[in-house]
């Protein structure tokens, strides 16, 4: 009888061992590097944060698709490992094949102290941004990492700021991104000018200027025959909470899209701007993304 109870705990002990190694293999670790890019266009260096999936460089031939990941206001390239756990979500959708290999790009383009630092995603005086992301960014990341190089490789999506950044790219560059999933995106804005002209130089002042002035609602309304045949080559999604105080913006974007017969997906789901709201997003967001990549 002894000698069966022992048994059967070494048969236990393997099993659990067996267990063990292959949630392993399932939900295999990537790695995540933080890379400072000296920019000329900006004049400064950007701090970047970049996903690599598990058994990345094994093989040099390989070339990943690659997703342009955006943070919102307030944050920078950390908030999506850090706060959001995006390696950790897309460690286990890889795993489990809901998601492919691929390497997640995610630029800093802001700073907490939104009225000293400026922050958005767009050109303003002194801080061409989508120039650096468009002309700098992306084609020194893509070769360094090998990913992307061409629309069926490269997707895009963010929150908030991110968000809408990520809306306004596609709809200007439809011609580089399979995708755009936007969550709680800021689309528009209706901008007060300030009665103390010092109040003008305050970069929240500019950043809300430059969303207002990259109206993604006013982008459909004036977008002509061949805008619009442009726009129907990108897979697009809208995901917002049902408490959101963006929720209106996201609700109108997605109706204007659908009245110009530009096929859009929209998810309302119960949730707040926060957290909670963009970290169960990435579930949605990501196999999204692995559906819409192609050779």
């Amino acid at each position: 009888m002894h000698f069966r109870n022992r048994l059967l705990i070494m048969k236990r002990i393997i099993l659990a061992i067996c267990l063990l190694l292959s949630a392993g293999v399932l939900f295999a670790r990537s790695r995540v590097v933080t890379e400072s890019f000296p920019s000329e266009v900006l004049g400064r260096n950007v701090s970047v944060n970049v996903y690599l999936p598990d058994g990345y460089g094994e093989l040099a031939a390989t070339t990943y698709p690659v997703l342009y990941l955006l943070h919102g206001l307030y944050g920078t390239h950390l908030n999506w490992v850090e706060t959001g756990g995006l390696d950790l979500v897309l460690d286990e959708l890889i795993g489990t094949g809901e998601a492919a290999k691929m390497v997640v790009i995610m630029p800093c383009a802001g700073d907490p102290d939104i009225h000293a630092v400026q922050n958005g995603y767009f050109n303003v005086p002194g801080t061409p941004y989508e120039d650096f992301f468009f002309g700098e960014l992306m084609p020194a990341f893509e070769a360094k990492y090998r990913c992307g190089g061409s629309k069926g490789m490269r997707a895009i999506s963010g929150l908030s700021m991110g968000g809408g950044g990520s809306v306004v790219y596609a709809q200007r560059h439809p011609d580089m991104f399979s995708s755009c999933y936007a969550m709680s995106a800021w689309l528009d804005q209706q901008v007060k000018e300030p009665e103390d002209p010092k109040d003008r130089e305050d970069k929240f002042y500019l950043t809300s200027v430059s969303v207002r002035d990259h109206s993604a609602l006013k982008f459909v309304d004036e977008a002509d025959d061949a805008t619009v045949a442009a726009l129907k080559g990108v897979k697009w999604f809208v995901d917002c909470g049902d408490d959101d105080y963006l929720l209106r913006l996201n609700v109108d974007f997605y109706f204007k899209m659908r009245a110009k017969g530009i096929p859009c997906e929209l998810r309302v789901r119960n949730g707040i701007h926060n957290w909670e709201y963009w970290h169960t997003a990435l579930r949605l967001s990501l196999p999204f993304a692995s559906r819409n990549f192609s050779r």
